[in-house]
């Protein structure tokens, strides 16, 4: 028996395996069987040049369950005791290095290039044998020991055939790997698609009331994974069983993309547009990715642009560099190639299907739209691409690429400036009389509901030539598309001053919410009052709850219009009860006003040429004392208007319209609204 120290730098390697090297104890099973498997490719290999001429039988890989220990066998290469001391004592040397200099041409069919696999089972053990026996004629049989310190043993032994047996005995911190269901639930989520069979125990069957093992190997994985065959070999149906496999719950995939490259990088793979409508996070990570087959991770950013994590499937490639426990994928220019190159595929793709078949593109659009918007906001080369595949739909369900909707709108939707104008409506039933007020003045407006549209606005406003998005509610009809500068009379000026009193005074408080009262010629058949919403601060706010840097804007409260048409009848019988109720009070007070005003643009008349030093203080006090009476006076007209304004109960009763028709009118004011709306009738 030969006894020895392992050759390590550190005192005690094994607290360092356990505590950094791998990111979690449970891939100690993966590394395992991943060696017993690089181990019988090699085998297989040697065989395909001749260097071994034996039979190669049944290589399945082997993992069973004692009552303390798993073992995994395998009938591959086996170990020398020389090789046992080359690669097993001298920590950080691989074997597969040497192997993969020998037989480069083959070198795609190895898993191992790793180095410390063989550790991570002191993750879990107390003490680990190898029990193995080399191919090469004349080998003996050899047993290594280790107890979890830089000690172990070397002896020969007795073993019969070829291959390697790793038993582990478990530490009591570990147990939980002794559980079958834990052990089956690991092999299929690690070893589901290794090249070499892989059995756990026997299979079993149902008789007379309980399950009974067969003789037949209870084999966990497919060798010959869908993204390893040729995509002619296959059929919808197979694309769609194995997505089926990889998410048993999803609906059925809108498409898909095989993968499979071998020049500048080796990569294979199947990626599957799913249907997703919202929530982004919720479907990140979904994307599995291998190395020649043995699994790695579901968190791939980084080999995939960040708008492609939102797609399912697979990723298999050699080339990806990965650290010493396969875990974490690091920073290489092969990444950057293999992202780009995923992202030129996927646009390629959905370029093809827009082309072949425009009508299945676009019925699909709605689930697609979330994918490509993220691409298009997120990576500047992909919108570049999907510019001319990307789809606009309007409130009848229409589609357009951009180009198709410019030439659609820009005659009727051009402004005074210039500027195309984008209308569009965020919801059909919310918006619905806006949508019919514009569609009747002959404008096309826009459905944008998705997720990510409102960045996708601020986005095209800067990417698409003097355009603008305007939201269907920001304003009313006539200002949406301003064709032609207006101008105001002084007497419409007095009107709005009147309105703008009488409305405020009975709207409603409001949490967050603030009202800016507005007075408009809207022909007498228009609506005699409505709520519109300022883009530019609603679409602030709506940024604000996509970026947490714009929080600023979430705290405002909420900005909006309340728009009075002069014109229609109730509101022209507003102002006549309020002209016949306060003109005998307010007049006296208005010529009041307007003889203070006088004074006061005379006095500011001889100040204009002067310095503040050069007026009198006299002057200055007067000045000061006819600003105070102006504002007290107004305060009185004010007072008159809002009394008469709460005894109208049509001002209260358009008010609660116009909030009703926008889901604002909530609590008492509702119930209010509900009485009132029975006594007027």
């Amino acid at each position: 028996m030969q006894k020895g120290n392992i050759g390590v730098t550190t005192e005690n390697i094994f607290p360092v395996i356990k505590k950094f090297l791998y990111s979690d104890h449970e891939i100690f099973l993966r590394e395992i069987v991943s060696n017993a498997v690089d181990a019988t490719q090699k085998l297989k290999t040697y065989a395909s040049v001749g260097e071994f001429k034996g039979e190669l039988g049944d290589l399945t890989v082997k993992v069973s369950l004692g009552k303390d220990t798993i073992t995994i066998s395998d009938r591959g290469t086996g170990l020398t005791a020389e090789e046992i001391e080359k690669y097993i004592n001298q920590i950080a040397f691989s074997g597969a290095n040497d192997f993969l200099e020998k037989y480069q041409n083959d070198a795609n069919a190895i898993i191992g290039h790793f180095g410390l696999g063989f550790y991570s089972s002191f993750m879990v053990s107390k003490k680990v044998e190898i029990i193995t026996k080399s191919y090469k004629d004349g080998a003996k049989a050899v047993k290594w020991s280790c107890d979890g310190s830089p000690e172990y043993f070397l002896e020969e032994t007795e073993k019969t055939d070829r291959g390697t047996d790793i038993i582990m005995h478990i530490d009591d911190d570990c147990r939980e790997f002794l559980d079958e269901s834990r052990i089956t639930s690991l092999l299929k989520k690690y070893c589901s698609f290794l090249p070499i069979s892989i059995a756990f125990g026997k299979k079993k069957e149902w008789k007379d009331g309980k399950q009974v093992e067969t003789e037949e190997d209870n084999v966990i994985n497919d060798t010959n994974p869908m993204w390893t065959r040729k995509p002619s070999d296959l059929k919808d149906e197979d694309y769609k069983k194995f997505y089926s496999s990889l998410y048993p719950m999803s609906d059925e995939p809108l498409f898909w993309i095989h993968l499979n490259v071998d020049y500048p990088f080796n990569l294979t793979g199947i990626l599957y547009f799913p249907k997703v409508k919202s929530n982004i996070d919720l479907n990140k990570n979904k994307i599995q990715l291998y190395c020649n087959q043995v699994y790695v991770t579901d968190s791939v950013e980084g080999i995939v642009p960040d708008f492609l994590t939102l797609l399912h499937g697979v990723i298999d490639s050699p080339d990806i560099p990965l650290n010493v426990s396969r875990s974490y994928l690091q920073s290489d220019s092969n990444v950057k190639k293999i992202s780009s190159h995923i992202s030129k595929k996927v646009s390629d793709r959905l370029q093809a299907i827009f082309k072949n078949d425009r009508k299945e593109f676009e019925e699909k659009w709605d689930d697609l739209k979330i994918f490509i918007n993220y691409g298009m906001l997120t990576q500047e080369d992909f919108y570049e691409k999907a510019a001319k595949f990307a789809l606009l739909k309007d409130t009848d369900g229409v589609f357009y690429t951009f180009e198709e909707y410019k030439t659609l709108v820009k005659d009727s939707q051009t402004d005074k400036d210039g500027n195309l104008i984008y209308l569009y409506a965020n919801n059909k039933d919310e918006h619905y009389s806006y949508i019919e007020a514009a569609k009747n003045k002959g404008y096309n407006v826009l459905l944008l509901d998705g997720q990510l549209d409102t960045a996708m606005v601020n986005m095209l406003e800067q990417k698409l030539e003097k355009s603008r998005f305007t939201r269907v509610d920001s304003d009313i009809i006539d200002h949406l598309i301003v064709k032609e500068d207006k101008k105001t009379s002084a007497l419409e000026e007095e009107k709005s001053e009147v309105l703008a009193s009488l409305f405020k005074s009975q709207l409603p408080t409001m949490e967050k919410v603030e009202f800016s009262i507005v007075s408009q010629s809207l022909g007498e058949n228009g609506v005699p009052i409505m709520v519109t919403q300022s883009e530019y601060m609603r679409r602030m706010k709506e940024m604000a709850n996509l970026q947490p840097g714009m929080s600023f804007y979430g705290e405002m409260p909420d900005m909006f219009n309340l728009v009075v048409n002069a014109d229609h009848k109730l509101v022209k019988q507003v102002l006549e009860g309020e002209d016949k109720e306060c003109s005998e009070t307010i007049k006296p007070v208005l010529n009041e006003i307007d003889s203070l005003k006088a004074r006061r643009d005379e006095l500011k008349k001889q100040h204009k040429d002067k310095k503040d030093e050069e007026i009198p203080v006299a002057e200055k006090d007067e000045l000061e004392e006819l600003d105070k009476k102006v504002t007290e006076l107004k305060g009185k007209k004010e007072a008159v208007l809002i009394e008469y304004a709460a005894t109208n109960k049509v001002i209260r009763q358009l008010i609660d319209l116009a909030l009703l028709q926008n889901n604002m009118l909530k609590g008492e004011a509702l119930s209010n609204f509900v009485k009132r709306s029975i006594e007027l009738i």
